[in-house]
C-alpha cells in the first residue's frame, strides 16, 4: 500500500497514455490477418507475419527498458510513437511478403517499446500498486476495446487504405497524450535529485547510448533468478500464447466460416472490454489468493476456453460468451502479474523488469503463431486449436508443481 496516493493529475495522464497505447498495439495486430488473408497468403505466412511483429522487441526490450530508466520514459516514448505513425501508409502500396515482413518487424517494435513506456510510467508512479496498475489495465483496455471495433468497421466500409491511415491518426492522438505527463517523470520514484532529473532531460542522446550492453541483459535476465518474478514470467508466457492465437488464426478461423470484419471486431472488443473490468478486479484478488495460484489457475482456464474455439460450432453468441469469460479471467489476472513484478524489483530498474516482461511476452508470441499456422496447414485449423491447447495446458500443470516447491515469498 502507498503511504501517500500518486498525483491525481499524474495518475489520468498515464490512464490516457495506456488506453491510447495498447489500443495502437491493437490496430495493427487485428488488420495483419485481414490484409494477409485478402492477399490470398497461406495460413503458416500469416502466421508468420503475425508473429514476426515480436522479433525486434524480442531482441531489444531489455535493451529499450533500460533506455527508459536512463533517459526517462517519456522522452523515448515519443521517438517510437511516431516512428510507427508514419509507417503504418505503407502496408496498403506493397503486396508482397517479404516487405510486408519488414513492416512487421518495424511496426511491432515500435509500437511494443511504446507501450512499455506506458507500463513503465504506471510503474513508477504507484510503485507497484495493484489497485492503481488494475485501473491502468482498465483504461488500456477502453482503447483496445475500441481499435478492433472500429478497425473492423473501417475495414468494411473502406478497405485497406482507410484501414491503414486509422493507425496513423490514432499514434497522433498518443503523441499528443505523452506531453501531459511531465509531472509524472518528476514525481516518479527513480531515486533521483531534482538537478539529476534535469541533467537526465537535457543529456543528448549519444551513438553508444543506443547499442545494446550485455550488461543490461545480464542484470534483467538475473531478475529470473527472484522466485515470484520467475514464476510470474513463466506463467505470463502461457498466458500470452492465448493471445497470440486469438491475434492469428483465431481471425482466420472466424473469417473462413462466413464472419464479417465487423463481427470479428466485436468479439475482440468483447474480450478487451470484459478484461477491463477483470482488472479492476485485481487489487481485491491479490489481497485474498496468493497470486502465485490465482495467475496459474486464471492462465490455465483461458487456455481452455481459446482450445475449445472449433468445438463452439460457430455460433456467434455463444464465441462472444466465450471471449468475455476468457477477458474477465485475462483481466484479474495482469495487474497480479504486473504488481508481484513491480515490488520485486527496485524503484529504478522499473524499465528494466519491463523489459524482461516484454522480451518473454515476446518470445512467446513470435513462435506460437507460425507453430499454429504449421500446425493448421499440416493438420487443419480447428485440430490446431485443440493440439496447441493440450500442450499448454500440459505445461501449466509442469508450472504447478513448480510452484508447490517454491513458499510464497514475493
Amino acid at each position: 500500500t502507498l503511504a501517500s496516493p500518486p498525483d491525481r493529475r499524474a495518475l489520468w495522464a498515464t490512464y490516457a497514455i495506456g488506453l491510447f497505447g495498447m489500443g495502437y498495439i491493437d490496430v495493427f495486430v487485428f488488420l495483419m490477418p485481414l490484409y494477409g488473408y485478402e492477399l490470398g497468403l497461406s495460413a503458416a505466412k500469416i502466421g508468420t507475419l503475425v508473429g514476426a511483429r515480436t522479433f525486434l522487441s524480442l531482441l531489444f526490450s531489455i535493451h529499450v527498458g533500460n533506455l527508459l530508466d536512463r533517459f526517462g520514459t517519456v522522452r523515448v516514448m515519443k521517438y517510437f510513437v511516431l516512428l510507427a505513425a508514419f509507417v503504418a501508409p505503407i502496408y496498403p502500396l506493397t503486396e508482397s511478403f517479404w516487405v510486408l515482413l519488414v513492416l512487421q518487424m518495424i511496426i511491432g517494435g515500435a509500437v511494443s517499446f511504446a507501450w512499455a513506456g506506458a507500463q513503465t510510467l504506471i510503474a513508477q508512479l504507484t510503485n507497484g500498486d495493484a489497485e492503481y496498475i488494475g485501473r491502468f489495465s482498465f483504461a488500456s483496455r477502453i482503447g483496445t476495446t475500441t481499435a478492433p471495433l472500429v478497425a473492423g468497421v473501417i475495414w468494411d466500409l473502406g478497405g485497406v487504405w482507410p484501414a491503414y491511415l486509422l493507425p496513423s491518426i490514432w499514434g497522433t492522438v498518443l503523441f499528443g497524450t505523452l506531453f501531459l505527463a511531465p509531472k509524472i517523470e518528476i514525481n516518479s520514484s527513480l531515486n533521483k535529485t531534482e538537478e539529476q532529473t534535469k541533467n537526465l532531460k537535457a543529456t543528448p542522446f549519444l551513438i553508444r547510448d543506443l547499442l545494446p550492453k550485455y550488461s543490461d541483459y545480464v542484470r534483467s535476465f538475473s531478475m529470473m533468478l527472484i522466485p515470484i518474478v520467475g514464476i510470474s514470467v513463466t506463467i505470463m508466457v502461457l498466458r500470452i500464447s492465448t493471445s497470440s492465437v486469438n491475434n492469428s488464426l483465431y481471425v482466420v478461423y472466424l473469417d473462413g466460416i462466413g464472419m464479417t470484419g465487423t463481427m470479428i471486431g466485436l468479439l475482440f472488443a468483447a474480450i478487451e472490454a470484459s478484461s477491463g473490468i477483470g482488472s479492476l478486479m485485481g487489487g481485491r484478488a491479490i489481497k485474498i489468493a496468493d497470486p502465485r495460484w490465482l495467475m496459474l489457475f486464471g492462465t490455465a482456464a483461458t487456455i481452455f476456453f481459446i482450445s475449445i474455439t472449433p468445438l463452439l460450432g460457430g455460433i456467434f453468441i455463444i464465441l462472444l460468451f466465450a471471449q468475455i469469460f476468457r477477458g474477465l479471467l485475462q483481466g484479474v489476472i495482469e495487474p497480479v502479474m504486473f504488481s508481484v513484478q513491480a515490488k520485486a524489483v527496485r524503484s529504478h530498474e522499473q524499465g528494466a523488469i519491463v523489459g524482461l516482461r516484454q522480451t518473454m511476452h515476446r518470445l512467446s508470441a513470435i513462435i506460437v503463431p507460425p507453430l499454429m499456422g504449421l500446425i493448421a496447414d499440416q493438420w487443419g485449423i480447428e485440430e490446431s486449436f485443440l493440439i496447441l491447447g493440450a500442450g499448454l495446458l500440459f505445461l501449466c500443470v509442469l508450472v504447478g508443481l513448480w510452484v508447490r516447491k517454491i513458499p510464497n515469498n514475493p
